[in-house]
């Protein structure tokens, strides 16, 4: 059998699709909305094909009711590949097909490019794609990891990058999906929710802690959710979930904080879950708050957030959607929220004395694309084990990472420790420290890590080697910014002599 493929083959494979368009006549900040596409398209065909296969081998024959989704006639990659002309047509044709085919979960999975315009797009340049990607098979037998989440955030980043704007989004790497996941647990059957859903990879993640540990995924059919503002993205986690062999789920496009679209009828509030488990935006600006000024689910049930930061928005949101008694969350937050003032200490002063917060973990700066800023985890819990009633467990994470060039990375080994740590709440010299909610009353509600566990001597001075990488690297982008600025001021006439 081939190799599985891992997320470093499938970023070459994208960005060898990305070279293959360099000198037509597509804008750049447009290439993605045509590759992305045609991953989607190659991923789809490939399950149906595992389906198929698997069918016939059970079988003898293929029957309908055997796969997940179906797959009009004419629609499938390889019928579009043989196409000799008009291969543009042939491509959307084949994908309104199979988005009509299956509106429930693939509707507007493959965006509005126009693959019919030969200007654009001529025959010989769709073919050398389609050949590009026929090199990459895709079915699940070959994935076993979000690799249509894993191909989407690269590319969404790589042209963030290239073309010099920001991403619009932060995304949660793999390493941080599973620490938040193995720390609630899951069950079979349990509730899941997201409400910043993204790609849908911490839904996937709670799915895969449940198969890893022996379980059945099929108890968690009609036990997903979640919440997604960006249409294409919302779509992508359909279709992620879907072809990881889930059929039965909700994921729904719309804006959490303004409109939640999970509510419970019969009391009049949100639905609730057993785990909540978010990345959010990091203090999103204009989040909502003149609706939550008289929001009818009473989610600033703590305080209401300044228009300037949402962070605790999502936080009160989290809390109202966990289950009463079994209910326990996780957040991702800048590690700002441990200790800013004003409207954000008094919301977290709140679910201090609630004694809902169970544990802190400070993590090491720049792990998330985006933002170099330090992150940190809340996990919640309505009603905590009779041993750590009154007690939180404060984590120092932040020398657990890889140095990268331009970004730190969580490792399998960091993860499983800070796991570990967290597991046995107990005290680690220098690491981990459980605090008695009456130190954190005398620290006026403070849960500034360094106010509680001091990380070892020297743990902030990095070796020669990395500090003179680190100086080049910021010698570089003071270069760049420098470079900029000067074409801007030349632009605007302001620089006239060089």
């Amino acid at each position: 059998m081939p190799p599985i493929i891992d997320i470093s083959t499938l970023e070459s494979h994208l960005w060898e699709a990305a070279n293959i368009l360099r000198g037509s006549p597509l804008d750049r900040a447009d290439w993605k909305s045509y590759i992305l596409p045609l991953l989607f398209f190659k991923r789809i065909c490939d399950v149906w094909d595992d389906e198929y296969q698997e069918a016939v081998e059970t079988y003898g024959e293929d029957f309908s009711d055997e796969h997940r989704f179906q797959l009009p006639e004419g629609c499938h990659w390889n019928t579009v590949r043989e196409t000799p002309v008009n291969v543009g047509t042939a491509l959307q044709n084949a994908m309104r097909g199979i988005e009509s085919a299956n509106q429930k979960h693939l509707y507007g999975v493959f965006g509005d490019s126009q693959w019919t315009n030969k200007e654009r797009l001529p025959d010989a340049l769709l073919k050398d794609l389609l050949e590009h990607f026929s090199a990459l098979t895709l079915g699940n037998k070959r994935v076993n990891s979000d690799i249509i989440g894993d191909g989407y955030e690269f590319l969404i980043k790589k042209f963030a990058d290239a073309t010099n704007n920001k991403a619009g989004e932060f995304y949660t790497p793999r390493s941080v999906v599973r620490l938040l996941v193995d720390i609630l647990d899951p069950q079979e059957g349990e509730t899941i929710y997201d409400p910043a859903t993204g790609t849908g990879g911490m839904l996937l993640g709670a799915v895969e802690h449940v198969r890893a540990k022996g379980g059945d995924p099929r108890t968690f059919y009609g036990k997903l959710y979640g919440q997604e503002k960006n249409l294409t993205t919302a779509s992508v986690a359909r279709m992620n979930l879907l072809l990881h062999g889930l059929e039965d789920f909700s994921v729904e496009r719309g804006d959490t904080l303004r409109n939640p679209v999970f509510t419970d009828p019969a009391t009049g509030g949100l639905a609730t879950f057993d785990c909540v488990i978010a990345n959010p935006p990091f203090s999103l600006e204009q989040w909502g708050r003149e609706i939550w000024e008289s929001d009818p689910w009473g989610r600033a049930f703590a305080g209401l957030p300044t228009d300037s930061n949402g962070d605790f928005a999502w936080v009160q949101h989290m809390v109202k959607s966990m289950a009463e008694g079994r209910g326990r969350m996780a957040v991702v937050l800048p590690q700002g929220a441990l200790f800013r003032g004003g409207v954000e200490g008094q919301i977290r002063q709140h679910l201090l004395q609630k004694d809902w917060v169970e544990t802190v973990i400070g993590l090491a700066p720049n792990l998330f694309y985006g933002t170099g800023l330090a992150a940190c985890i809340l996990v919640l819990k309505k009603k905590k084990s009779p041993e750590r009633v009154g007690k939180v467990l404060i984590v120092d994470a932040s020398s657990m990472f890889r140095k990268g060039r331009a970004q730190n990375y969580l490792d399998p080994e960091h993860t499983a420790e800070i796991y570990q740590w967290v597991k046995n709440f107990g005290n680690v010299e220098n690491r981990t420290r459980v605090v008695d909610l009456a130190e954190i009353t005398a620290e006026d509600w403070t849960l500034n890590i360094s106010r509680y566990v001091l990380p070892p001597l020297g743990a902030d001075i990095p070796p020669l080697n990395v500090a003179i990488e680190d100086f080049k690297a910021a010698w570089e982008r003071a270069q760049e910014a420098e470079e900029k600025l000067r074409s801007i001021m030349k632009e605007t006439g302001f620089l006239i002599k060089e």
